[in-house]
């Protein structure tokens, strides 16, 4: 990483001062400073002091003097803090142009960490019934930054998208497609998850204010889509598929990109999460 180019700079440096002073064996550390402290510090007088049984303030103003005939490249200028550090100042237009000249290459900022360990990274699972909003492009960026730091970090990662597919939200814009007898096709120049979530949802949901006894039709609707072999079913599915087209080109624009959607839809149908209690039941974690 490039800021670990002034970390070695000042520590090759130190180790060269120590080495002209006749010292060796002093594990002293070099690292990012706290605030107020300039950009690096070293707690290097403090082990000299012990080493040497001299006041550290005094120590450190010997390695001050030493350090300015220093070669230094990405140092601008060194401080002797009377708390005892030896605290570095970076040259942030010379870092600042190393950072942007190496930031192009594929492998900047890339560790070993995950020793390419699997991870999940699940984010974005907006029901598919609207367009995103700026609520739902922060989460998907989020999640994008956080797979793609992972990534670099050398975890093989799968991003994944829950597409909440089954719930009343859902529901709301099959009733009004079906009950309503909404255009299965929006207006020109409008894209078709706009006007699933500005036209159809917003004016069915009015409608269920205007009238309760809509609410039976809504949980029969909602009843047939988590069925699966209704023509509801068949007709909703046909209808999220182009929500979440519309959304996905939105993320696509942003170029973010899943390696698995889950449909949740597809869950409840497979009888999963029964399976999934009985196991429970077997294994004595649920009643």
């Amino acid at each position: 990483m490039t800021f670990q180019l002034i970390l070695d700079e000042i520590k090759n440096n130190l180790k060269k001062i120590l080495n002209d002073l006749s010292i060796s064996n002093v594990h002293f550390s070099v690292e990012v400073a706290k605030p107020g402290f300039g950009d690096v510090s070293s707690n290097i007088a403090f082990l000299l002091a012990k080493e040497l049984k001299k006041n550290p303030k005094e120590i450190m103003q010997i390695l001050f003097e030493k350090y300015s005939q220093c070669s230094s490249t990405l140092v601008l200028k060194t401080e002797a803090h009377p708390s005892g550090y030896l605290n570095f100042f970076a040259d942030w237009t010379k870092l600042g142009k190393l950072i942007l000249s190496e930031s192009y290459l594929d492998n900047f900022g890339a560790v070993d960490i995950g020793n390419n360990s699997n991870i999940i990274v699940e984010h974005t699972s907006v029901n598919p019934n609207k367009a995103l909003h700026i609520g739902h492009i922060r989460n998907i960026v989020v999640g994008d930054t956080v797979s793609r730091i992972l990534t670099k970090a050398n975890y093989n990662v799968h991003v994944l998208n829950y597409i909440d597919d089954s719930g009343l939200q859902v529901a709301d814009i099959i009733v009004g497609f079906k009950h309503f007898k909404f255009d299965e096709e929006p207006p020109n120049g409008k894209k078709f998850d706009h006007y699933c979530g500005d036209d159809v949802y917003v004016k069915t949901t009015q409608k269920y204010e205007l009238d309760s006894s809509l609410e039976e039709i809504r949980k029969n609707t909602l009843k047939e889509l988590e069925d699966g072999n209704s023509e509801t079913a068949a007709f909703g599915d046909m209808i999220t598929r182009k929500v979440l087209a519309g959304q996905l080109e939105t993320c696509w624009n942003l170029n973010v990109s899943y390696d698995c959607l889950n449909f949740e839809s597809q869950i409840i149908r497979s009888g999963l999460w029964s399976k999934i209690f009985e196991k429970l039941k077997e294994m004595g974690t649920h009643e």
